[in-house]
């Protein structure tokens, strides 16, 4: 089988599959084991080599840590990605602890601020006692390898953090309505590339809500459209192997979109783009 293909991650000296298995999908249910673990062992046979997870994502974590504690010999070639969403050191670090508990692991190669959304939230972050200090420990200390940060809320608070805290990922929507409303795909990725910092693309698909058939907006495409920026990988639900299948596919034979492809891409979105940006909240 060929392989995916693969991108630098960031300036970190890393590569990764430029297609990744998302937290998302059946992984973000509970009590759907089996389902679960075809999807992840889908991706590990497709040879996707990067698995994002939450604790806030149900049983997501839970069912990858299943998956790890039968899969020992494949860590070392899957990039294994988890997230807090607490502002204090102290929550931080508890959640660090019970998610290496929960995936079987002794280390993430990628622990990511979640859900950045305001300036309070930054303030509660950076300041005393907040929760940048635990991530910045966690990396010293080996139980992460690189830290990040996601947002898909407001771009300006995600490029304040890409620009002043020591990340080495940021973790945002890439897709063609972001192509419309800017921020994310022009100042925050911007930012990102000035400092080497690594742009991993999620909501690629809109939680399906951009696919539509009529104009021939299928998953690929989304995806093309996505891989086509400048980001090191695109991350996507999945709910069953087939679609673990067609993902893995265009991770192999991925070609970037021409500048008017697009544009008649965009062109289809723009005229409903603020009824689509449910996921950035107020717009």
């Amino acid at each position: 089988m060929e392989q995916l293909k693969t991108r630098p991650f960031g300036k970190t000296g890393r590569e990764v599959t430029v297609a990744g298995l998302g937290g998302e999908g059946i992984l973000r249910t509970y009590g759907q084991e089996a389902r679960a673990a075809q999807v992840i062992e889908e991706a590990a046979a497709q040879g996707i080599g990067y698995f994002d997870t939450a604790p806030a994502y149900s049983g997501s974590e839970g069912y990858l840590g299943s998956f790890w504690r039968s899969h020992q010999k494949l860590r070392d070639g899957i990039f294994q990605t988890s997230k807090s969403a607490s502002r204090t050191a102290r929550g931080a670090r508890a959640d660090l602890d019970r998610t290496l508990d929960t995936l079987g692991l002794d280390h993430l190669d990628l622990w990511q601020i979640h859900d950045v959304r305001t300036r309070q939230d930054l303030g509660e972050i950076e300041g005393p006692g907040g929760a940048l200090e635990a991530f910045i420990e966690a990396k010293e200390t080996g139980l992460v390898r690189l830290i990040g940060v996601t947002g898909h809320h407001d771009p300006t608070i995600v490029t304040y953090a890409v620009e002043n805290w020591p990340v080495d990922s940021v973790l945002i929507p890439i897709n063609p309505l972001e192509g419309v409303l800017g921020g994310f795909l022009d100042k925050t990725l911007s930012a990102s590339k000035e400092r080497g910092i690594a742009v991993i693309g999620m909501k690629v698909l809109g939680a399906s809500h951009h696919l539509n058939s009529k104009a021939g907006i299928g998953p690929d495409l989304l995806l093309r459209y996505a891989l086509s920026q400048e980001i090191s990988i695109a991350i996507v639900g999945c709910s069953t192997p087939e679609e673990v299948r067609l993902l893995a596919q265009v991770g192999r034979d991925f070609e970037p979109l021409s500048i008017e492809e697009q544009e008649r891409l965009l062109a289809l979105f723009r005229p409903y783009a603020r009824m689509l940006a449910f996921y950035r909240g107020v717009v």
